[in-house]
């Protein structure tokens, strides 16, 4: 299912298909990876990231969830 998120620039359409943290080299997990139409992606946790904003929706839905890093 696509995923509309409105931003100042209008609407942003998103197929996420799926989601993983990421450890980052002091061992937290600031960003995830993201397969968003068809593209490999990293995301930061940033809250102004329409990105982010459209992966904390996919993950709202059962079933979606962002895996744990490895």
């Amino acid at each position: 299912m696509g995923y509309a998120i409105y931003s100042r620039c209008g609407a942003i359409d998103m197929d996420i298909t799926s989601a993983k943290y990421i450890t980052d080299l002091r061992g937290g997990e600031s960003t995830i990876l993201v397969v968003i139409d068809g593209t490999p992606m990293t995301v930061p946790q940033d809250p102004s990231n329409v990105h982010f904003q459209a992966i904390l929706e996919w993950a709202k839905e059962d079933g979606n969830e962002i895996a744990a890093a490895d």
